[in-house]
């Protein structure tokens, strides 16, 4: 291996340590919100690429209309809950607001669907599509489980999982697409060959993650999550949400999860299972900072990225068991270093 080819590889290991550092972080911060391993994250990555794929062909895809039941079910387990307390009059404005929005960028993505629009606008539907079914399947999967232990989430989180690819079969079919680039430039920097497109992956993933620290640093509602990721009784206490923390973090969870569908699509074929595999090495990258830091996560993402960069150089075959081989001597270590009592 020479110089060129090794920085042809490092510049692969960053582009795809990008993407993973997005939904490591998304990892980390449901975790840390509501002590959810979410392993369906890598799903939001699949229906984001596939939704755009489906847009790009002039068809009506079925995440529109999923995006719509799930708002009316989740509008009917709140209608039900509330008639339950007895507090349904008081209630149905707060209901009504909260499916309004679903409801509404389903019509108009019903109605958009069809016109070809241009690329951007597209994978902005895609985001607006999306994006919602976050909050709504932490409404319908696990808020009634929030004080549940994390095992028993995680239980959930399989059953999730294993629901969303299915579903995303019966949406977009066995076979794969991708998408076109978002800039088709190219520029020479000595050895290297940088695409446009992973500028924009590079670029977008580091204005992501300025934006979250800005999110969690200046806003009341990045506060907020910061408060129950910290102490999730004391939060409750000074009267923030544990419900709405847990549906904000979903929500961010979708996006990020869409973006990077959106960013990876069309440097890959994505097919409707691709999600998990995808997910999985945020997964190891979420792991190696405990799930609990974020610069760490960032850090892991991009190991990860160069660990299978140079992997698929030197042992293609193998680069996956590579990969995730990689996990087990980070837990051992961390089990080592932070003992800790069975969580009950």
């Amino acid at each position: 291996m020479d110089g060129s080819i090794a920085s042809i590889l490092v510049l692969d290991g960053i582009t795809n340590g990008a993407v993973y550092a997005l939904l490591a972080l998304a990892l980390v911060l449901v975790f840390a919100v509501t002590r959810v391993i979410f392993i369906p994250q890598g799903e939001f990555v699949a229906f984001g690429a596939l939704t755009l794929a489906g847009l790009q062909l002039g068809h009506t895809p079925l995440t529109i209309h999923f995006l719509i039941v799930m708002a009316l079910l989740v509008a009917l387990l709140d209608l039900i809950a509330a008639v339950r307390a007895r507090q349904w009059r008081s209630a149905w404005r707060s209901i009504a607001m909260r499916a309004a929005g679903p409801l509404l960028i389903g019509g108009l993505a019903l109605w958009l669907a069809p016109m070809k629009l241009p690329l951007i606008a597209q994978a902005l539907l895609t985001l607006a599509i999306v994006t919602p079914m976050g909050g709504l399947l932490y409404r319908l999967a696990y808020q009634s489980l929030a004080d549940a232990s994390v095992l028993v989430l995680l239980i959930v989180s399989v059953g999730v999982h294993f629901a969303l690819t299915g579903l995303g079969l019966a949406f977009f079919g066995a076979e794969g697409s991708r998408n076109p680039s978002f800039w088709d430039a190219s520029f020479q920097l000595g050895p290297l060959l940088l695409s446009g497109q992973t500028m924009i992956i590079v670029g977008a993933s580091i204005a992501l993650i300025v934006g979250l620290w800005l999110f969690f640093e200046r806003s009341l509602y990045g506060k907020a999550l910061r408060a129950t990721a910290v102490n999730r009784l004391g939060a409750r206490l000074m009267g923030i949400s544990s419900q709405s923390a847990g549906r904000l973090s979903f929500t961010l969870a979708a996006f990020i999860g869409a973006l990077s569908g959106l960013l990876i699509s069309p440097t890959t074929t994505i097919f409707y299972d691709s999600g998990f595999l995808i997910g999985l090495k945020g997964f190891v990258a979420a792991v190696f900072a405990g799930l609990s830091s974020y610069p760490g996560a960032a850090v892991g993402a991009l190991v990860v990225g160069l660990i299978e960069s140079f992997s698929s150089f030197w042992a293609s075959a193998f680069k996956e068991v590579i990969v995730f081989t990689t996990i087990l001597p980070v837990l051992l270590w961390r089990s080592w270093r932070d003992p800790h009592p069975e969580d009950h």
